[in-house]
C-alpha cells in the first residue's frame, strides 16, 4: 500500500498522514494515535528508501565489534535490538579483525565517511579516548558506553563501576578476609581503571596492605579466569576471597577452585559483577554466587534510546547516565577461616 493509498482509507492528506508517522509536534496526539493505529490495522510501512531520502538518514546506528567480550557484546547489542525494532531503525556491526590503533582509527573515519550510519556507540572507552576525539571533529552523533576523561564534549552512560567493587571487596573484608585477589578486565579500559581504584581505596580505608600479587588482568574469559585463579590459589600465600569481573570469569575461577580440591564459600569466597545472562545466573550457580549486578542488555535498550535522542538533535551535554549497582550476598561469600 503507498502512502496516498493509506492516506485516502483514512480520509487524511499525504502530508499530514507522513507528519503523524514521524512523530511532528504539529499533528495532534490524537491523530497520531489514530494514523498509527491504522497503520498496524491495515499493514502499512512507509518507504524505507524514501523517508531516508526524505529525511537526510540512513536509518542505521553503527557499533564496532571488538573480539572480546562476545557474550557481553551480544547482550548489549540484544537490548539495542529491542529499543530499535520500534523505530525501523537498523544496527550495523562492523568487525575490528585487528585491535591495532591505528586500524581501529581507521575503521571510524570509514565509517562516518560512508553515510551508512546516523550515529556510532562507542565501547570500552580509555581515559584519553581518541575516538572520541575523531568522531567530534568529524560531527558524527555519538554515546559512549562508558566514560572517558577526555576534554571532549559527549554523551555518556556508564555503571558505577568503582563503587561496586569497592562494596564487594569492604563486603569481603567485613567477613575477616585481608588476602583478598582481583582478577580485572582489559587494561587501559576506562572501566577497569575505575574497578581498580574501587579495589584499592576499600583495602586503604580498612587498613589492610595491597599485595600486587594479588591483582590480574585481562579479558573476561572462563579461561583466563581459570588461569588467573589457579595462579593465585597456588602462591606460597594464597587468597582467601576472589573477587571478578564478570561472570565468565567467575566460571573459570569456580573451576580452579576445585581442580586444587577447594570449595568456594569454605576456603575460598568469590564475588563477582554479573551482566545478567539469561543463559548464566548467579542463583543456579553451585553455590550460588554473591555478585554485584546491572544488566547489559538494560543499558543496550537505554543507549539506544539515548542515540536515537541525539540523532533527532539533543545536545550530548545533557546525556551523562551513572547506574548504581546492587549488591546480591549469596552463598559464594563467607566468613574467613581462621
Amino acid at each position: 500500500m503507498k502512502l496516498r493509498e493509506f492516506a485516502k482509507q483514512l480520509g487524511l492528506s499525504p502530508t499530514t498522514v507522513s507528519r503523524a508517522l514521524s512523530g511532528y509536534p504539529e499533528v495532534s496526539e490524537v491523530t497520531r494515535a489514530r494514523v498509527a493505529e491504522e497503520a498496524v490495522r491495515l499493514g502499512y510501512r512507509p518507504n524505507v528508501n524514501a523517508v531516508r531520502l526524505k529525511t537526510g538518514r540512513a536509518g542505521a546506528i553503527g557499533v564496532v565489534m571488538g573480539r572480546a567480550g562476545e557474550f557481553h557484546f551480544a547482550e548489549f547489542m540484544a537490548g539495542m535490538a529491542e529499543r530499535l525494532v520500534a523505530e525501523d531503525t537498523d544496527i550495523l556491526v562492523i568487525p575490528m579483525a585487528d585491535p591495532d590503533h591505528n586500524d581501529e582509527m581507521q575503521l571510524y573515519r570509514r565509517l562516518v565517511e560512508s553515510q551508512r550510519v546516523d550515529a556510532i556507540i562507542v565501547h570500552s572507552p580509555r581515559p584519553n579516548d581518541e575516538r572520541i576525539a575523531l568522531l567530534h571533529r568529524l560531527g558524527m552523533p555519538f554515546l559512549v558506553h562508558g566514560r572517558s576523561d577526555i576534554d571532549v564534549p559527549h554523551a555518556w552512560l556508564d555503571i558505577d563501576n568503582e563503587g561496586a567493587v569497592r562494596r564487594a571487596t569492604s563486603h569481603l573484608i567485613d567477613l575477616g578476609h585481608t588476602r583478598i585477589a582481583m582478577i580485572n578486565g582489559r587494561p587501559g579500559a576506562t572501566y577497569a581503571l575505575h574497578r581498580d581504584k574501587g579495589y584499592r581505596d576499600a583495602l586503604q580505608s580498612r587498613g589492610v596492605e595491597l599485595d600486587p600479587q594479588l591483582i590480574a588482568s585481562g579479558n573476561f574469559t572462563d579461561e583466563l579466569g581459570f588461569r588467573f585463579a589457579r595462579s593465585l590459589l597456588e602462591q606460597a600465600n594464597p587468597p582467601t576471597a576472589i573477587v571478578a569481573g564478570s561472570m565468565m570469569t567467575a566460571l573459570g575461577v569456580y573451576r580452579a577452585v576445585r581442580s586444587l580440591g577447594l570449595q568456594v564459600g569454605r576456603e575460598v569466597s568469590v564475588i563477582a559483577h554479573d551482566d545478567v545472562f539469561p543463559y548464566l545466573t548467579a542463583d543456579n550457580m553451585a553455590p550460588s554466587l554473591s555478585a554485584t549486578r546491572s544488566s547489559m542488555r538494560a543499558a543496550g535498550t537505554r543507549c539506544a534510546d539515548l542515540v536515537l535522542q541525539l540523532v533527532s538533535g539533543r545536545s550530548p551535554l545533557e546525556i551523562h547516565e551513572l547506574w548504581p549497582v546492587e549488591l546480591i550476598l549469596r552463598e559464594s561469600t563467607a566468613l574467613v577461616q581462621r
